[in-house]
């Protein structure tokens, strides 16, 4: 059996501590982070390789930033999604005991019609004719991370209040839709079929996390080849209720391998 995680850790260096218990108590084979907030020199690489993981990264100054750390080697190691122009850190692929895993930090919006919101759709738009691509070989993919899309109204607290707001409108939402369609399966969903309450994430803001205030917008999409050996797949909620936590909880998905 192989653990895999994603985790939106909202600064790796506020957060080390948290992240450095978590990975003792839980013990995941691969780990997705995303929003890392720090360039590659700076990213505290020997207190995580103390605890036997291998890092890959993709980082950059005070935004963004996502890594892989693994228990197993890390090969053919891609920064950036091929064939897209960007500055920002938000992809790494690589090849981990023979699963292709990428983490993906998607652009949140800011504001539907906003710049930043055009950016979103074409992000998506690279991300999709990648994973075109990526479906093509012969192996099992996972494409994790925090994609800032809550799927449906079943993964928001109150769909009437978030109703076509970033994060909820329907470009957004077929945009994502578009990736399942070639043949992606959302893990935590998959194993959870009608669940209400799978949230990954709860604004700091407002007592959100004391009311449940949340919405699922971190996911684990598995290739056809991947979901045939898929288990299980959990919210890890409890590290978001600890004291400076991240505002994302892991969600984390088990193979049979």
């Amino acid at each position: 059996m192989i653990k895999i995680a994603t985790w939106n850790i909202n600064s790796i260096r506020v957060r080390l501590p948290l992240l450095l218990t978590w990975l003792k108590e839980t013990q995941p084979d691969i780990v997705l982070l995303q929003e890392t907030k720090t360039t590659d020199d700076q990213f505290p690489k020997e207190d995580i390789e103390n605890l036997n993981y291998n890092i890959a990264l993709n980082g950059q100054k005070t935004y963004n930033g996502v890594a892989l750390l693994s228990k197993y080697p890390i090969e053919d190691i891609t920064s950036g999604i091929p064939g897209f122009e960007d500055e920002q850190a938000r992809y790494i692929e690589a090849v981990i005991k023979g699963l292709r895993v990428a983490s993906i930090y998607v652009p949140n919006g800011s504001e539907v019609g906003s710049d930043k919101y055009a950016y979103k759709l074409r992000f998506l738009q690279a991300l999709y004719a990648h994973t075109k691509t990526l479906l093509t070989y012969d192996e099992a993919l996972i494409l994790g991370g925090d994609y800032n899309i809550a799927p449906t109204d079943l993964d928001v607290y109150d769909p009437q209040e978030w109703h076509e707001k970033i994060l909820c409108s329907t470009p957004e939402r077929e945009g994502l839709r578009s990736l399942l369609h070639l043949g992606l399966t959302d893990s935590l969903r998959e194993t959870h079929r009608d669940e209400k309450d799978l949230y990954t994430w709860w604004d700091y803001r407002a007592g959100a996390w004391q009311n449940n205030f949340g919405l699922r917008i971190d996911h684990l999409l598995l290739s056809p080849q991947a979901a045939d050996l898929l288990k299980n797949t959990s919210v890890d909620k409890p590290i978001r209720s600890v004291e400076k936590a991240s505002d994302h909880a892991p969600v984390v998905c088990e193979l049979d391998i």
